[in-house]
């Protein structure tokens, strides 16, 4: 039997602690989950102490308006666990509220553990140090963030990525343009330009010119893109009322159906770039921000790649045009060689399924081992 605290803080966390905890109850039949998650965590046994979405907030002034909230709930997840230890406490993202909980409660004697390293690698790398004070181990998603915690000795195990383990090495293509429609298009081009409506506001007009472009070379060029929220949706429509030339398929939601019967994808920076690279599908990244938030980012950001795709790959492996470099112009003439299929969209690919290899651990399997030997050894 094994008791364990677990937070998370976010929807994204609910489906990672799922999987480890399902891993979990497979070593142990009678394991006990308490804390903070949403409805995937309480399928598999969790006795959550708030709704998960109090805990979801983004952005900087959304927090600090919730802040007494926010500090009540953390106390009282400290409070439970600090009058009754459980064998482990984990911590599922949601560094900003995990972090310092996992702290206090290990100075208290309980082992604790991190799921998904805070990007240390790319900004406020001072932040290792207060890791280093709150967690017995961090389990982190791609491989070369365990030599970032080994130089500070800082135990930490590469567990692999759950979508590497959910996504087909070899994705149906001919299945997915059929359920789309669009059997009968030679060539066909995704548009991805985010989920927030910052994102579309500054990227989609941007895209869809460069579709124009692309479409005055290849007039039989099919365009998709899907969004993210009904909400979304509704502002892209408006928007297309600019672009009816395009003939645009606007899809609610099913990014990776529309990613995956693409010959190629736009795409904003973000985790979008790593789905389409284990979808195989060849892409040109790009970012638009505000310049302040621009000058901001690029004083604290550390890494010399925004795409994920780059930064696993430790080159510049696909094309990244952010910020004033992401022209209409320029992205029509970085997607021209991946719609075509030649050497370029060959380099990516073959690249991709490197990617996809590392990245594919068993990742609930991996996580849960790494922490039962973490309670063993704890124990001994």
């Amino acid at each position: 039997m094994m008791r364990i605290g677990v937070v998370a803080g976010e929807a994204s966390g609910d489906l990672l602690g799922a999987r480890v905890l399902a891993a979990l109850r497979m070593r142990f039949p009678g394991l006990v989950v308490e804390g903070i998650g949403g409805p995937l965590m309480e399928a598999q046994g969790l006795r959550s102490m708030f709704p998960l979405e109090r805990l979801s907030v983004m952005g900087f002034v959304e927090p600090l308006k919730r802040l007494p909230e926010l500090l009540r709930m953390r106390r009282s997840v400290y409070d439970h666990f600090d009058a009754s230890p459980p064998d482990l406490f984990l911590g599922i993202d949601s560094p900003d509220f995990n972090l310092r909980l996992e702290r206090r409660l290990r100075e208290r004697g309980i082992t604790t553990a991190h799921l998904v390293s805070p990007s240390i690698w790319a900004w406020r790398q001072g932040r290792i140090h207060s890791i280093k004070r709150a967690v017995d181990m961090m389990l982190c998603l791609f491989p070369f963030e365990t030599a970032i915690y080994a130089e500070q000795g800082i135990p930490a195990c590469f567990v692999g990525h759950p979508l590497a383990d959910e996504l087909s090495p070899q994705p149906d293509r001919t299945a997915a343009r059929r359920a789309l429609g669009l059997d009968s298009a030679p060539t066909t081009l995704a548009l991805l330009p985010g989920s927030r409506g910052s994102e579309v506001r500054l990227l989609a007009p941007l895209f869809l010119q460069a579709a124009r472009l692309l479409r005055q070379s290849d007039p039989g060029l099919a365009l998709v893109l899907p969004a993210a929220s009904p909400a979304r949706e509704s502002e892209l429509r408006q928007l297309l009322g600019s672009y009816r030339d395009l003939g645009v398929t606007v899809v609610q939601g099913r990014s990776r159906e529309v990613m995956a019967a693409c010959d190629a994808v736009l795409v904003a920076s973000g985790t979008a770039t790593l789905e389409a690279a284990l979808l195989k599908r060849p892409m040109v990244v790009a970012y638009r921000m505000g310049a302040l938030s621009w000058l901001l980012l690029k004083w604290l950001v550390k890494t010399p790649y925004a795409a994920l795709p780059n930064i696993l790959a430790g080159r510049a492996l696909v094309p990244e045009l952010l910020q004033r470099a992401a022209t209409p112009a320029a992205l029509a003439a970085a997607l021209r060689p991946l719609l075509a299929g030649g050497p370029a969209a060959t380099r990516q690919l073959g690249a991709f399924e490197g990617i996809h290899r590392e990245l594919c651990q068993d990742y609930g399997e991996r996580a849960a081992e790494a922490l039962s030997a973490l309670v063993a050894g704890r124990g001994s």
